[in-house]
């Protein structure tokens, strides 16, 4: 077995194909992050993205894809941008897991959303986690039956502000697939407002992340593409999401609405919108992400699984690095275990988003509750 590493840029036709194969072969990689586009993208964008290709006998058996930052620490490719990582490759590939990082010259290798029992990481594991999904393998009516089975308070109170919001503000007019960039620049400067509105660091700040979505966003072939989807009130934008597809998969990315609109729960109906459109253009499933929110336990009509651990090489710079890493990790995932934990620390962050200067948060939009805003 032999491993080479090289730059997204560098892999050849050949490669680029053998990735796709590899990855439509085995549906535990049906993830457009996982996907050889999103791999090329971040390429292109950031200097320190490689991919380790795995040969044996002259045959590639799998890639690895991954960043390389100061003193040898790895990362997964997209980071905290990300909702998916690991091996493209045959199922049954184990790697000698220090040769991997010797040949990638890492030496720390931190994840948290692993594709879980891949041989080369499974013995590193240190937790698996649900990832709440909307199966509509069966249509979207038997999707929302099980949606109904499981809160039907809920679904009910979402249906009657639905027929609300049509009512005050205008009809409403779902659109699926939007290649409008004016569209997405609408919903960018609500996620970047909500960033700010409670506290968190605005991802949009970052010039490399918006040429990353415009990226994104013109893909459009049937296995990889970014989906635009915005619900309307008369003419305005009131909800909207952008996410990653495969042939099968939507996955959820960036969802976000106008806070004049929250009264009417527009996240939750954009959803229930998505979801529909997403069963008609044959889609079979909508990966909403691991933790974090109340809502997905109702919307959810499945579960898929994602793996979190480390894996290092005795050095220096991994003892530091676990040191400052591990307590983090650890914390991160009592909060998001727990409801009232979480809404605890949402509360900070909010707060701390209204102690900002106005110049800091360079917005007007006010503080406001968002049980199902769905940002």
């Amino acid at each position: 077995m032999t491993i080479v590493i090289v730059r997204p840029e560098d892999l050849g036709e050949s490669e680029i194909s053998r990735w796709r194969e590899l990855q439509e072969a085995n549906p535990s990689l049906d993830n457009p992050f996982l996907s050889v586009e999103f791999a090329l993208a971040m390429g292109r964008l950031r200097d320190y993205v490689r991919v380790a290709v795995i040969q044996e006998n002259s045959t590639i058996r799998g890639f690895f894809p991954y960043e390389r930052h100061s003193f040898g620490i790895g990362k997964p490719l997209g980071g905290f941008l990300t909702t998916c990582h690991g091996l493209i490759s045959v199922p049954e590939l184990k790697v000698d897991i220090r040769a991997l990082l010797r040949a990638c010259k890492i030496s720390a290798f931190d994840f948290d959303h692993l594709v879980p029992g891949q041989p080369t990481f499974v013995s590193y594991e240190s937790d698996v986690r649900p990832v709440p999904v909307m199966d509509l393998s069966l249509g979207f009516e038997a999707y929302i039956d099980q949606v109904k089975a499981n809160s039907p308070k809920n679904l009910k109170t979402v249906r009657y502000k639905e027929r609300k919001l049509g009512r005050e503000q205008g009809e409403l007019r779902f659109e699926w697939n939007s290649a409008d960039v004016g569209t997405l620049r609408t919903l960018m400067s609500w996620k970047s407002c909500q960033y700010r509105r409670t506290g968190r660091v605005d991802r949009f700040a970052q010039p490399w992340i918006v040429r990353l979505l415009d990226e994104m966003h013109a893909e459009g072939s049937e296995t990889f593409a970014g989906v635009l989807t915005m619900i309307y009130a008369g003419d305005r934008p009131v909800a909207g999401h952008f996410g990653l597809r495969t042939a099968t998969t939507l996955v959820g990315w960036f969802p976000a609405y106008d806070p004049e609109f929250a009264r009417y729960s527009p996240g939750i109906v954009h959803h229930l919108r998505m979801a529909e459109h997403a069963a008609e253009s044959g889609l079979r499933q909508v990966d909403m992400g691991k933790g974090g929110r109340e809502y997905k336990s109702w919307l959810k009509s499945g579960d898929l699984f994602v793996a979190e651990g480390r894996i290092s090489r005795p050095s220096p710079t991994a003892a530091i690095h676990w040191m400052g890493r591990t307590p983090v990790n650890k914390i991160r995932t009592i909060i998001t275990d727990h409801p009232h934990l979480y809404r605890f620390a949402d509360r900070v962050l909010k707060g701390f988003g209204r102690m900002r200067s106005p110049a800091q948060n360079q917005s007007s939009a006010p503080a406001v509750k968002e049980p199902w805003g769905v940002g």
